[in-house]
């Protein structure tokens, strides 16, 4: 086993190609960024692609209409295939909360090929959407990305500028000539809006996500985690997840990544745990790479610690995840590598704490865990987190480009 390197800050990688491009395109992205696709009679609009299974081979597609309607349905096939698309009818109901009449129609495609462009168009009685398209996992061992950030929910027009500059990094990620780089997914650690009952909030989070996709219509899957602002029956609606589902899961990206998704806002101990110990104990020994994100930081830089630093952190030290991504507390924070509540080189690195739209509280840096060599700072932010196969490197991107900390962790299993 390769021990967890001694976390440092390093210098920007790439620093006159991707974040002076990310800054220098940033305002005039913003400007020309579509979204707000009008909510009017069953027109499909705030589509979304959600990863809660096996990315390599499903996704579930869904949309919102104003009225009911009738028959809703996807039709998808191969990019590029000429062949007649496959159509798969929906599921559909209206979302629950608050006074706004909105409607809400999911699909659930399996038996994809992995790592294959899927054109698809979402179709509402007599009214179709644009021809969008989203791209399947790999199911092999190859270097990619994915985003992670939270906290989403209080400053509209923040929340469009993140959305806007993370669309553009997803677009520019697959036109350069570094795999790494290519971004696949965005992992979002919860507190999407205000209060989770309310369906005119939500219909405002949904529409301005329309803002990550890209101009040539890819849309960026989303891998969710509930928050604690996000009670009530419309998270599981918005994302497609079956009625009364827990909202904990574990999935692959490629053949070396397990990404598992923990619901802080439940008990983090009897089943979830259990779950946890079995998925852990599982997962280890195949994949090179083991995270986990939630919502409350079990080592903050704010707050005081959720209930998973006795159910969770435990487990977490036991399997030897590699990494934890927290929301929560409205700043940055990366932790040392922690181990018994201590620094220890072998342990787990904790890092968050929620950027994509929230107001920044100033943490408190006296911790001894955001100490040098970790680091806490405030600021609006993304975190890029990519996937060798030796290295995971991170990089916190704030809004605008600027790149605020970067750190790598070396793989505990060989390649």
């Amino acid at each position: 086993m390769t021990l967890i390197s001694m976390i440092q800050p390093t210098a920007p990688s790439r620093p006159a190609r991707t974040v002076a491009f990310l800054a220098a395109v940033f305002l005039a992205f913003i400007s020309n960024a579509r979204a707000d696709a009008p909510l009017e009679g069953t027109q499909p609009a705030q589509w979304r692609v959600v990863w809660a299974d096996d990315p390599a081979t499903s996704a579930t597609i869904v949309w919102s209409t104003a009225e009911p309607g009738r028959l809703h349905s996807v039709e998808y096939r191969v990019r590029g295939e000429d062949a007649q698309p496959a159509v798969q009818l929906a599921r559909s109901g209206r979302y629950t909360g608050g006074d706004a009449e909105l409607y809400y129609h999911r699909v659930e495609l399996t038996e994809l090929e992995p790592a294959s462009a899927y054109d698809i168009k979402m179709i509402s009685d007599d009214e179709e959407s644009p021809v969008f398209y989203f791209v399947t996992a790999p199911p092999h061992d190859r270097d990619f990305s994915i985003l992670h950030g939270g906290d989403s929910r209080s400053d509209r027009d923040t929340r469009r500028k993140m959305n806007a500059m993370m669309g553009e990094m997803f677009a520019s990620s697959h036109d350069n000539d570094e795999p790494a780089d290519d971004i696949l997914a965005v992992a979002h650690g919860g507190d999407y809006i205000v209060n989770g009952t309310k369906m005119k909030l939500w219909s405002e989070w949904l529409s301005d996500h329309e803002l990550t996709t890209t101009p040539d219509g890819r849309l960026l899957p989303i891998i969710p985690a509930r928050g604690n602002h996000d009670h009530g029956k419309p998270f599981n609606q918005v994302f497609g997840f079956p009625e009364g589902d827990l909202n904990y899961y574990g999935l692959n990206i490629g053949s070396q990544l397990r990404f598992i998704t923990l619901n802080s806002e439940i008990s983090t101990a009897g089943d979830q745990a259990s779950w946890l110990t079995e998925e852990l104990a599982r997962s280890r020994p195949k994949n090179r790479w083991l995270l986990v994100q939630y919502h409350r930081p079990v080592y903050p830089a704010v707050k005081g610690p959720g209930a998973g630093l006795q159910s969770w952190v435990p487990l977490f030290e036991r399997f030897n995840v590699d990494l934890a991504c927290e929301a929560d507390g409205h700043n940055i924070k990366r932790t040392v590598p922690i181990r018994g509540g201590a620094m220890d080189e072998s342990g787990v690195i904790y890092i968050g704490e929620g950027g994509l739209g929230v107001p920044q509280r100033t943490p408190k840096t006296d911790r001894w865990f955001i100490q040098s060599p970790g680091m806490a700072d405030k600021g609006n932010h993304v975190f890029v987190l990519t996937f060798g196969k030796q290295t995971l490197h991170g990089k916190c991107v704030l809004l605008g480009g600027e790149v605020r900390d970067e750190f790598s962790i070396d793989a505990r299993t060989a390649p």
